[in-house]
């Protein structure tokens, strides 16, 4: 029980924190669009890259630190294009929020008006999420190689911390995946969005550039 609450705390510790990933479930999210796809696909990333860590291929990316420089330059450059398209967005506009649970027969208690953008189709969003969480060079820094590493003191115990450390990952998708359609109420107006875009554009062009600063120090 020790390791398995030990991998859960390290895993939140891990995963809660502002990062391409969080702010792409995020957005979906509030959007409602997508959300049980979105969330099934990072936590099934975030377990194997666990189960990888534990079973150690960490080992193999400390012995091959290029292919953390190839996800690198990767990610940044993916990273950038998103921020790009995220501040395109904000400044043309032409989006609310889509009330899915808006009632079917009259007006909306709060007058709440339904989206006029287009629904994303499922292929994009899915490899959009994908190439956020496997381009990510510092998923495989401390999922795979810290977490790993760490998982290894348990010894035999070592598959209950990644027990824990998977479940972690779980809980912290579903929360914010599901639980973000309650900030839906202060996004409905055009205006709102454009702010959300706004700031994902600057964190995802700041994270493009945090990836590859290092290499230029």
């Amino acid at each position: 029980m020790l390791s398995v609450l030990s991998g859960l705390g390290l895993g939140l510790s891990l995963i809660v924190a502002i990062g391409a990933q969080n702010v792409f479930v995020l957005r979906q999210g509030i959007r409602r669009e997508h959300v049980l796809p979105v969330v099934v696909i990072c936590a099934l990333s975030d377990a194997l890259l666990i189960a990888a860590g534990v079973a150690g291929l960490g080992v193999v990316i400390s012995a091959a630190p290029w292919l953390v420089d190839v996800a690198r330059w990767a990610g940044a450059l993916f990273l950038l294009g998103y921020g790009l398209l995220a501040a395109r967005r904000a400044c043309r506009g032409g989006e609310q929020l889509r009330v899915d649970d808006a009632p079917t027969t009259g007006a909306a208690s709060d007058g709440a008006t339904t989206a006029t953008a287009t629904r994303t189709a499922l292929a994009p969003v899915l490899l959009t999420v994908l190439a956020l969480t496997w381009l990510n060079p510092h998923v495989y820094l401390d999922t795979v190689l810290m977490l790993g590493s760490i998982a290894a003191t348990h010894g035999d115990d070592r598959w209950l911390f990644a027990a824990g450390a998977i479940v972690a990952s779980i809980l912290w998708f579903t929360a914010l995946g599901f639980g973000a359609r309650y900030l839906g109420r202060w996004l409905r107006p055009e205006r709102s969005w454009r702010i959300l875009d706004g700031i994902i554009a600057v964190v995802m062009i700041a994270l493009a550039i945090s990836l590859v600063a290092p290499l230029f120090a």
